[in-house]
């Protein structure tokens, strides 16, 4: 799934293309053990980071007219995408995990709640989910699910027979909180956050960075809108990347402008 395991079909892309130009043989060559060696040099300094393009992995139908496609899973939970044709619904559950959820396109509601685009909802683990419909469709991407575990799916919807709505939910429309300046032509804007993680958005004027940093815990991104370079890697606008811990991200840009959503570890409070 990341984009530099395509570098062999790129590689004889370029290559063909340069066979077709009237160029010397000794040059034609160099160039092309150029293009192997910057290849090579970007493989090596992406090493262990995962993109999930658009046209990567499997759509799965859970129900008439609602589809997913699992991202990551972890031991917090499943990060997922998951669509909902006009007027499909999902069932009442209780969380496993923290869920985290925003509205990628269309909309969804929740009992009374109705959230649109770029719309922020954060569940407690313990917490009771109303049914879920859209009214319009819609594309979501959700954070700490159960789905791909099959005996916890189990679990969360039989939790939803059980009485008792749990701790309340939190949502944050994208017309909500303050976003801060953290770089020129870079804002935050803080989320949920529990002491070991902590999750924001962060949007990117075009043309805005911000500097390379390591990773001491796992960091999970999702590409709300817009295009960003983590280094030599576009990830574009509904695309998911993934950075363990231990690897290292190049500076982040943006020529188009982006809005993104981080979710990452913190450092211990000794």
């Amino acid at each position: 799934m990341n984009d530099l395991n395509n570098d062999e079909e790129i590689n004889m892309l370029l290559a063909a293309e340069i066979s077709e130009k009237a160029l010397p043989g000794d040059l034609r060559q160099g160039l092309r053990r150029r293009l192997s060696e910057r290849l090579e040099d970007s493989r090596r300094r992406h090493a262990g980071l995962i993109t999930v393009r658009g046209r990567d992995g499997a759509w799965s139908d859970l129900k008439t007219g609602v589809q997913s496609k699992i991202l990551r899973e972890g031991a917090g939970g499943t990060s997922v995408l998951i669509r909902l044709d006009k007027g499909a619904t999902l069932p009442v559950h209780r969380h496993r995990h923290l869920e985290e959820g925003i509205v990628l396109t269309g909309s969804m509601q929740m009992g009374e709640l109705d959230l649109g685009t770029a719309d922020y909802h954060v569940s407690a683990p313990g917490s009771r989910h109303d049914r879920i419909t859209s009214r319009d469709g819609c594309l979501t991407y959700l954070r700490g699910t159960s789905l791909g575990n099959t005996m916890g799916l189990v679990v969360e919807l039989l939790g939803g027979l059980v009485p008792g709505a749990g701790e309340a939910p939190v949502t944050i429309t994208r017309n909500d909180g303050q976003w801060q300046a953290i770089a020129e032509g870079v804002e935050e804007k803080r989320l949920w956050r529990d002491g070991k993680q902590a999750s924001r958005f962060i949007r990117f004027a075009p043309g805005s960075s911000l500097p390379g940093h390591a990773h001491a815990h796992d960091e999970e991104t999702l590409v709300v809108d817009g295009e960003i370079f983590f280094g030599d890697l576009l990830v574009r606008s509904h695309e998911f990347h993934f950075a363990p811990a231990g690897t290292h991200h190049e500076t982040l840009f943006s020529d188009t402008g982006a809005l993104i959503f981080v979710h990452e570890g913190l450092p211990a409070v000794t």
